[in-house]
């Protein structure tokens, strides 16, 4: 199963009574896909994993499965307390998920190989696919990622972390270890900021958190890079995306928030944010709707 383009992220709407809004997802995933996604990820850091029942979740990979309509691969978060990750994995694969983001453990912080052993615990409950996602507490060291790579179900990791020194010293170890495809990807909060860098590592895929509220842009953005076109990404970073992750730095969760805010100013209700996470002020609001109304400018869209 190959990734490619765009990876998208799409918010969990809710409604007034926080429940899951199904038919509002639908419309949400449906339209990221013919805009041109590459694959969707959904229930997982954009999409309020943390704050997802099992009920909730087995609703939103269903839905998220429906209207992407086997167009691109759909994979599903996964992680937290281990019996939970594993509860969740099953249930992706029985809503028909086409691979699993393996999220870090629950708040403990543990040594490489109790982190390499609670990836095969929950490999051992499916056979989806599995991208391992470093962050936060999952700090990985070069030899536990080259065991993950051994793994046969194991097929990607998701950095995080920003340590480029960590991830080179991953990337040749891992590549001196097995000739087999293991994807790396770019998991950065706002990649986009990132892109340049990772792709010096070799390392060209990233999520985009932007594609869930103006994909128009992220397009741009991603067509931009790709083909070379070193000016239009330059604008684009220092004009768009340096606002925006300068807005998304003001309160601890605006990554989620502001995305929320922004398929909202999009035109659909996805509702608020579950807590801990708060909605984004009023005023931090039309800073966004400023920041995309110039990011589309120069997009050209």
């Amino acid at each position: 199963m190959r990734l490619d383009g765009v990876l998208f992220f799409p918010v969990t709407p809710f409604g007034p009574s926080g429940e899951v809004v199904e038919s509002a997802l639908a419309t949400h995933v449906s339209a990221g896909v013919s805009a041109g996604a590459g694959g969707v990820f959904a229930a997982c850091g954009t999409g309020e994993f943390n704050a997802l029942d099992l009920d909730d979740y087995t609703r939103v990979v269903s839905t998220a499965v429906t209207a992407t309509a086997g167009r691109v691969p759909v994979f599903a978060g996964a992680g937290g307390p281990l019996p939970v990750a594993q509860a969740f994995a099953r249930a992706a694969a029985e809503c028909g998920a086409d691979g699993l983001l393996l999220l870090p453990p629950y708040l403990v912080s543990a040594p490489a190989a109790g982190l390499v052993a609670f990836v095969r615990a929950v490999a051992s409950v499916t056979d989806l696919p599995i991208i391992v996602y470093q962050r936060g507490n999952a700090r990985f060291t070069p030899a536990a990622v080259a065991e993950l790579a051994g793994m046969p179900q194991v097929v990607g990791f998701k950095d995080g972390l920003g340590d480029f020194d960590l991830l080179q010293r991953i990337i040749l170890t891992v590549r001196a270890s097995t000739s087999r495809e293991f994807t790396f990807f770019n998991g950065l909060p706002t990649a986009e900021l990132t892109v340049p860098a990772y792709r010096g590592l070799g390392v060209p895929l990233y999520s985009s958190a932007v594609f869930a509220f103006a994909p128009e842009i992220a397009l741009a953005f991603y067509k931009a890079v790709t083909s070379g076109d070193d000016e239009l990404v330059q604008r684009l970073l220092t004009h768009f995306y340096l606002p925006l992750v300068d807005l998304r730095d003001r309160v601890p969760g605006y990554a989620v928030s502001l995305v929320k805010a922004g398929v909202r100013l999009g035109g659909l209700d996805a509702g608020g944010v579950r807590a801990p996470l708060v909605d984004a002020a009023p005023e931090d609001v039309a800073a966004l709707e400023r920041i995309i109304a110039r990011g589309r400018e120069i997009a050209g869209a």
